[in-house]
């Protein structure tokens, strides 16, 4: 869960996520408020919308408002902006004044349909809406000390536990599309109160069970239930009740804000049996249904899961906002247990399939993040027409992912470390000094490092006082060969070293001195072979980064480029453009010339017709922000 005091304690200073920050506030976040009010979004919430006028304010046009709130509370946490913050302050007075006299606040459902109140959970968003909402208040709040759209979604809050709940008189309903569950519990954070926590752990524990609320609400409206246009509750994770679950199923962004909920629920109320049904739907995602870049969610469909090793690359979906959904969960449960599989996954989706969504100029989208597009197809692997090329977006009509990037963007310094009592864990790893509370003290911290293009890490801690602590610091699962010194001395950090952290228990004095040095080789990954698209394919990685080849550096027919069995590679740092300062993997290769390929589609094998050629790689979350053409992530090589 997002610790919003972190904003204010933690500051990162340049570096690799200080660039992304930095553009972030001071071109996605005014380019994502433009876009809200041009389309409406913003000056929906005036409630002016008559029937019959065009643009009618759309479902979910209130989730995507709520994420800009949101992002641009976290952003002026961290770096004050008037402009920014008078942009914040008029939103949040609209959104108040659309605020309904019984508590109710969603702009379509008051001004569109205002008769299908509560009528459609598992299709309209409204629950949804409310969740993020109530995430943007919690923002506004903790990180700003500004408490009007709490107060506001407080009373929303309370108006739909009198709506919703287990009693006789209430709706026995919970949503289609998860977002309120973990919000209600950041509710209960943010103002004590017991009964948000309640309200969450309701929706939890209610959805899936018998009679199934969906049906029963589809009868409610005149429909036949087994018309459902998804035809399985398992879209919407409702198919089972949450604990009696174990593969991860459904619409992929549904079901991580479901799994947040869960965790969240879980650790708060210490229930083993959620938290466990949450450890078996992690075993799942991580062992069998996640790309490499951290992406999930293979096809559009259903915008989710297929099958157990079901890890397509053209035409594989990967929609940003469910990368940024495994980030929080991972987050979670890494809050719950000190285990580096769940900082290793947050790194993971950080690094490759999350900042993929935003171009490097803070300027255009991903909505899907497939790991190969060739020219004339779509993200999704179909045919446009021969001079299309799949390219970010200024905007969507679904627009969830932008606002969704930016929030995630603007939060990057909570993640960087948590305290437990008298202990102090360093997950990720970025330039930054912060000031943190443990033990009863505050304890400096600062990190000097290029990371993730250099793996040597220098930390600095200073206690107020001299005082005994435990400091975690995290050795990333891809490095072997990790060493640790502490004021010039090398730490044996072998026997100290559990599920993925260094635990160093000691007395500490003011400017203690840690260098961490994490090797980075580029390293050839190879899938699981019941992954069938990557059969006789590897990709490269480098730390956390996963990288892939571009037309622009490599010549078109990417997929008859072929690694050597055991390929020598050169890290080199580019000189220009995006690229500058970034290091590329450059090597050789072997590919068909089409010139010797006389007339015919087919021929017998000719051996030794491969001629040797240079190849570039470079970061996956870089691609498509310089010229079109092919792109891929899974190499062919040599056995």
């Amino acid at each position: 869960m997002t610790s919003c005091s972190a904003l204010k304690t933690v500051r990162i200073d340049g570096g690799f996520w200080g660039r992304l920050m930095e553009v972030n506030r001071r071109v996605t976040l005014p380019i994502e408020h433009m876009q809200c009010r041009q389309s409406g979004r913003i000056e929906a919430f005036k409630l002016d919308w008559r029937p019959g006028e065009p643009n009618p304010p759309h479902i979910f046009w209130d989730s995507d408002v709520a994420k800009w709130i949101e992002a641009a509370a976290y952003s002026l946490a961290a770096y004050p902006d008037a402009e920014l913050e008078a942009s914040l302050d008029a939103v949040v007075d609209l959104v108040a004044g659309a605020q309904q006299e019984d508590g109710y606040l969603n702009v379509h459902f008051t001004v569109v349909e205002p008769e299908k109140r509560w009528t459609n959970l598992r299709d309209l968003h409204e629950l949804y809406c409310a969740g993020h909402l109530m995430e943007a208040a919690v923002a506004c709040w903790e990180a700003l000390g500004k408490r009007r759209l709490l107060e506001v979604m407080c009373r929303y809050a309370d108006y739909i536990g009198t709506v919703f709940g287990p009693g006789e008189e209430q709706k026995h309903g919970y949503p289609g599309h998860e977002e309120i569950e973990l919000a209600l519990v950041k509710l209960h954070h943010a103002t004590g109160e017991k009964r948000y926590l309640e309200m969450a752990r309701y929706f939890v524990d209610a959805r899936g069970t018998q009679p199934n609320y969906f049906e029963v609400e589809a009868v409610a409206r005149g429909e036949q239930p087994k018309s459902y246009w998804a035809r399985t509750y398992e879209y919407t994770q409702a198919h089972l009740p949450v604990r009696e679950q174990s593969t991860v199923v459904g619409h992929s962004v549904r079901a991580m804000y479901l799994y947040c909920g869960m965790t969240d629920v879980a650790a708060l109320t210490g229930d083993r049996a959620l938290m466990d049904a949450c450890h078996r739907l992690w075993r799942n995602v991580i062992d069998r249904r996640m790309h490499i870049t951290g992406g999930l969610g293979p096809v559009q469909a259903n915008e989710g899961f297929t099958t157990d090793f079901d890890l397509p690359n053209e035409g594989a979906y990967l929609e940003t906002c469910a990368a940024v959904g495994l980030a929080l969960w991972a987050w979670r449960l890494l809050q719950a247990e000190l285990d580096g599989e769940y900082a290793d996954t947050l790194e993971r989706a950080l690094f490759n399939g999350t900042i993929s969504g935003v171009s490097q100029d803070g300027e255009r989208f991903f909505y899907g993040n497939p790991l190969a597009v060739h020219p004339g197809f779509d993200g999704n692997g179909r045919y446009v027409s021969d001079d299309y090329h799949y390219r970010r977006s200024e905007w969507f009509g679904c627009a969830c992912c932008p606002p969704n990037i930016a929030r995630l963007i603007a939060q990057l310094p909570t993640f960087l470390y948590s305290t437990h009592e008298e202990r102090l864990a360093v997950h990720l790893y970025a330039a930054s000094q912060s000031e943190l509370e443990v033990a009863g003290q505050k304890v400096r911290v600062v990190q000097e490092t290029d990371y993730p293009w250099d793996g040597r890490v220098t930390i600095t801690i200073s206690p107020e006082r001299e005082a005994e602590l435990m400091l975690a610091l995290r050795i990333p699962s891809w490095c072997r060969d990790a060493t640790l010194s502490l004021n010039g001395e090398r730490v044996d950090a072998a026997p100290i070293t559990a599920m993925g952290y260094v635990r160093l228990r000691r007395v500490w004095k003011g400017g203690d001195r840690l260098v961490l040095e994490l090797p980075m080789p580029v390293e050839r990954i190879e899938a699981h072979p019941a992954v069938r698209q990557d059969g006789g394919r590897i990709a490269l990685q480098r730390g956390p980064i996963v990288y892939c080849l571009e037309e622009v550096d490599n010549g078109a027919r990417l997929n008859d480029l072929i690694l050597a069995a055991e390929p020598e590679f050169a890290v080199e740092h580019g000189s220009e453009g995006i690229l500058e300062g970034v290091p590329l993997i450059r090597g050789r290769a072997s590919r068909r010339d089409p010139a010797a390929w006389r007339k015919g589609l087919y021929r017998p094998l000719v051996p030794r017709s491969r001629q040797s050629c240079s190849f570039t790689a470079i970061p996956y979350y870089l691609w498509a922000n310089r010229q079109p053409g092919e792109m891929v992530v899974w190499i062919n090589h040599e056995s």
